[in-house]
């Protein structure tokens, strides 16, 4: 399976693959678009297909050990979070594949599968589970090892909660409403926590891992660069950023900063330089429901039905995305692996723009007219 990554002005892509037992990735860069390195990538695999492994020639394996070694081969440096998340699906998979050989598992048992397992989840959680489960199949396939996507166009099944995550959001006048209301009681690390989160689009891991020196205040930008472990499923101290892509410098707006600059000078500095250092909790920063709790408290007092910290990450992209920001611009300044993942997660509110937009050019063109009519 091909992944893309942008090295300076040009893209590279990288292809998984085993020979002899190890790990050889075939890598080449230098396109100057993505896209070339998607055709060029799709080639190699195309023609790695088409090649059988000898030494997988009629070797049958038992699906639930190929994806435990997988992700031991595949993915030995995610982190904590994610690889719960890994972990939770190889139990899945031996509660009902145990001692299945991944030769014999077919598209309708494998279907099965998943409308069994969405009976009591979302449909979000048996499409986490799928990607999983389809990344490690599309890599036995380049192995040789099956010949048949099982995971291709199938159906993802569960329940359909009645508002998605991305939905839990404030819209601006709320926004604004709630930055009024905290600017004027800033006198704890969880305020000063939901200001920093409505206004740059964070996420609470890269909020808490900031350190002082990654604010720039001459330019008004903020360099995130790693993230923090505020849980015992997460990696300890400081930790990478959840992708590549989220490594990013963003610019902020003047009132924040000053917001930030003020509170540099006021509270005292600590031995690590975080920003939301709190020397009386277990992870050394101020926790996530602590946070929420402050949320809550904020949001009741101005009649605003509540979200949960990282619903502050919505509002900003939703924002945003309203008042006609490029979605490329939203998706940089979000982290996102890709614009994918922005256009899946902010669907609803691309659909209503788009409603707008076809009603501008409607009106646009029959302006047009209307001025060569008279």
């Amino acid at each position: 399976m091909a992944s893309f990554q942008k090295r300076g002005k040009t893209w590279q892509y990288c292809i998984s693959r085993m020979v002899n037992g190890k790990y050889d990735p075939i890598r080449q860069g230098g396109f100057l678009r993505k896209k070339e390195a998607e055709v060029a990538a799709a080639a190699v695999e195309a023609k790695l297909r088409r090649q059988i492994n000898p030494e997988l020639i009629n070797a049958k394996v038992p699906f639930d050990e190929y994806f435990e070694d997988w992700l031991l081969i595949y993915k030995p440096n995610i982190g904590k979070n994610t690889k719960a998340r890994y972990n939770n699906t190889l139990e899945s998979i031996k509660e009902e594949f145990e001692g299945v050989y991944i030769q014999d598992i077919t598209k309708r048992t494998y279907q099965s599968f998943l409308n069994k397992y969405g009976e009591n989840r979302t449909k979000a959680t048996v499409r986490k589970l799928n990607s999983h489960i389809r990344s490690c199949v599309k890599d036995a396939i380049d192995e040789g090892l099956i010949q048949v996507d099982f995971t291709r166009r199938v159906t993802i099944t569960g329940k359909v909660p009645s508002k998605r995550p991305e939905e839990k959001h404030l819209d601006y006048d709320e926004s604004e409403m709630l930055l009024e209301g905290l600017v004027d009681d800033l006198n704890t690390l969880s305020h000063y926590l939901i200001v920093l989160g409505l206004t740059s689009g964070m996420r609470f891991a890269e909020m808490v891992g900031l350190t002082r020196e990654d604010f720039n205040f001459e330019n008004n930008e903020i360099d995130i660069n790693k993230t923090w472990g505020y849980t015992n499923k997460m990696h300890e101290g400081f930790g990478n950023t959840k992708n590549d892509q989220s490594k990013r410098i963003i610019t902020m707006d003047e009132f924040t900063m000053g917001l930030f600059k003020k509170m540099f000078e006021s509270f005292p500095e600590n031995p690590i330089g975080l920003v939301f250092y709190s020397p009386s909790s277990k992870y050394k920063v101020i926790s996530n429901n602590a946070v929420n709790k402050a949320l809550s408290l904020a949001l009741k007092k101005l009649d605003i039905d509540p979200i949960t910290v990282h619903g502050l990450r919505h509002t900003h992209a939703s924002i945003l995305l309203y008042k006609k920001v490029s979605i490329y611009y939203v998706s940089e300044r979000l982290g996102h692996a890709s614009i994918d993942t922005t256009l899946e997660h902010y669907a609803h509110i691309v659909k209503e723009l788009r409603e707008e937009d076809e009603e501008s050019t409607i009106s646009t063109m029959e302006s047009m007219f209307n001025k060569n009519a008279s």
